[in-house]
């Protein structure tokens, strides 16, 4: 015999199921209305479902070596796994990747490091080849600390080691930088998948930074194309009326972070991924839009 509890909650889950059958019978019915407009019924379908955004990574990409065709690889990965790139998707990119194809590899054995290289190197453990190649890369040094480079890019990017990395490069001496262009990067790998699918996305390119006052590295956007980088939102309402005066998302950020989840940092092999559901602002714009100004900074 059902307690007086069980037969409430056994209500409260038939009256929510018929609420939730109800409401699907008259979204179908809404939908079906021969009077309605394609983007109407789009309209209607998104006002009742909830947000989701998947994050697919794109598995089965091979070792990229200079000249390589990046968009080409891409979309053929993601038709192999039965996820092909749709429309409006942003893909995000990791930076080594397209440096790599880019040709924008150092061999480290041709690099004659500066007596202030030998020093930091000798000071701190590290390769005075890979600090010679850093300062070559920097625009300014902004922070040292325990054997740390903090630097400006010359893009003005502010990051550890000015963006060079030795990471799923070779395993040996070999290094990369940043693409000299990083929007400009995107912008050909976004072209030629449209060339290739016919289909339109953002297309970001990721690098790992670390945060002022806070541990660990997420991954942000250096170089965007089809997608406006930053989500203005202020002189909007919240939910009580009053009006947002800061709100400014990083929402190229937040895709790329997203996307890390599945790209990795170790072997994982997966140096891209589809961020799928998010109905991001589309349009030109680039990634030095969410560099703050010198005199905007307040930690350095």
């Amino acid at each position: 015999m059902l307690t007086d509890g069980s037969e409430r909650r056994n209500r409260w889950r038939d009256e929510g199921l018929g609420q939730l059958e109800q409401g699907f019978i008259s979204l179908h019915e809404d939908l079906t209305r021969p009077d309605l407009s394609a983007e109407d019924r789009e309209i209607r379908r998104r006002r009742n479902s909830p947000p989701i955004v998947t994050v697919i990574g794109i598995t089965g990409i091979p070792l990229v070596h200079p000249g390589d065709h990046l968009a080409s690889i891409i979309v053929d990965a993601a038709r192999r796994q039965k996820t092909p790139i749709a429309e409006g998707d942003a893909v995000v990119v990791t930076h080594t990747v397209v440096s790599l194809s880019e040709g924008l590899i150092v061999d480290l054995e041709g690099i004659e490091p500066s007596d202030f290289a030998k020093r930091f190197g000798v000071e701190h453990g590290k390769d005075p080849r890979l600090v010679e190649l850093v300062l070559r890369n920097s625009k300014r040094i902004v922070r040292m600390k325990g054997g740390i480079l903090i630097a400006e890019t010359k893009h003005g990017f502010v990051c550890a080691n000015a963006g060079v990395d030795v990471s799923n490069v070779s395993g040996g001496s070999m290094a990369v930088t940043l693409p000299q262009d990083p929007d400009a990067s995107a912008n050909s790998i976004r072209r030629g998948i449209k060339d290739i699918t016919g289909l339109d996305v953002a297309l970001l390119v990721s690098d790992t930074h670390g945060r002022p006052l806070r541990r660990g590295q997420v991954n942000l956007a250096i170089g965007v194309s089809g997608i406006n980088p930053l989500y203005d939102r202020r002189g909007e309402f919240d939910l009580h009326g009053r009006a947002l005066q800061v709100k400014n998302i990083a929402v190229a950020d937040e895709i790329c972070g997203a996307a890390e989840l599945v790209i990795g940092q170790a072997a994982e092999g997966i140096p891209a991924a589809i961020v799928r559901g998010y109905r991001y602002h589309r349009g030109r714009s680039s990634a030095r839009h969410l560099i703050r100004k010198e005199e905007e900074d307040l930690f350095i």
